[in-house]
């Protein structure tokens, strides 16, 4: 089958850098109904539509190929896209907990909660997730104490919990931890400990679930996410009006199956502890 090339109009930086180790070329390593994990240099990144949700592992374009294992990527034009840094003052720690306290009471304002997000209204999720709610709520009161062994022991069954490419408990893992590197910004607690405990957590990954998923963990345990969740950290962070908070917290739901709201319940849990 021929290279097809394809023109790139936004990409992340992380995919940006592999795409120009790599000489522009692609591999596919999985595809989606509208989209595509491919490899380039040995780092896995994604292929989708213009208006997709960014990434620092994302490519986006006008029309993605519905076939072809070799691709060859035109990113000279495109925009390269870094995630917001969120603006930290002394009020932010305070304003972080709080922004999370009123969205996760915010309640049915967001929708009907899928995977791990029905945490968030005080449900149980449905199976397979339903056997780890203990350890869930054990990683968000962890996250939010500042206590990163404890966090690291919790994460454990949760890692490769859930069908699919990126597991639930994967999702919420990532942005529980987060939200702890998000407060820790904020003047909240002590960092030490911690890259212990991210680099743990990453390598069990590398041995339980899918290398995609694996990747993109290991991402958010860095502090690199979707661009939604960058979103809604700076929202907080800054004491933002509660509808700017509210849409970005909506765009994060929208991610994939149920991606979006196990990385909510990750991060609200992560700043205030397990709900019930």
């Amino acid at each position: 089958m021929d290279t097809v090339l394809v023109p790139v109009s936004e990409i992340g930086w992380r995919a940006h850098a592999a795409i120009q180790r790599a000489g522009g070329r692609a591999r596919r390593l999985a595809a989606l109904s509208e989209s595509a994990y491919l490899t380039a240099a040995d780092e896995i990144v994604w292929l989708g539509r213009a208006d997709s949700t960014l990434h620092a592992r994302a490519m986006l374009t006008a029309a993605p190929p519905s076939e072809s294992a070799d691709l060859r990527l035109d990113a000279r034009g495109a925009r390269v896209w870094r995630p917001p840094e969120p603006v930290i003052t002394a009020d932010s720690r305070a304003a972080i907990v709080a922004g999370c306290r009123v969205l996760r009471d915010a309640g049915a304002v967001l929708g009907d909660p899928d995977g791990f997000g029905a945490l968030l209204a005080g449900r149980t999720p449905s199976f397979p997730l339903d056997r780890a709610v203990d350890a869930a709520r054990e990683l968000a009161r962890a996250c939010a104490a500042d206590d990163a062994r404890t966090a690291a022991a919790a994460a454990e069954p949760l890692i490769g919990l859930g069908p699919g490419l990126t597991p639930a408990g994967d999702d919420y893992v990532g942005a529980a931890f987060f939200a702890r590197a998000l407060l820790h910004r904020a003047g909240a607690g002590e960092p030490d400990g911690w890259d212990r405990a991210r680099a743990d957590v990453s390598a069990r990954a590398r041995e339980r679930t899918h290398p995609i998923s694996a990747a993109l963990l290991a991402d958010l345990l860095s502090g690199q996410a979707h661009a939604p969740l960058h979103e809604l950290a700076c929202a907080l962070a800054a004491q933002a009006p509660f509808p700017c908070v509210l849409a970005a917290a909506r765009r994060l739901t929208r991610i994939g199956h149920s991606s979006g709201w196990d990385m909510l319940a990750g991060f609200v849990g992560g700043v205030l502890g397990a709900r019930g």
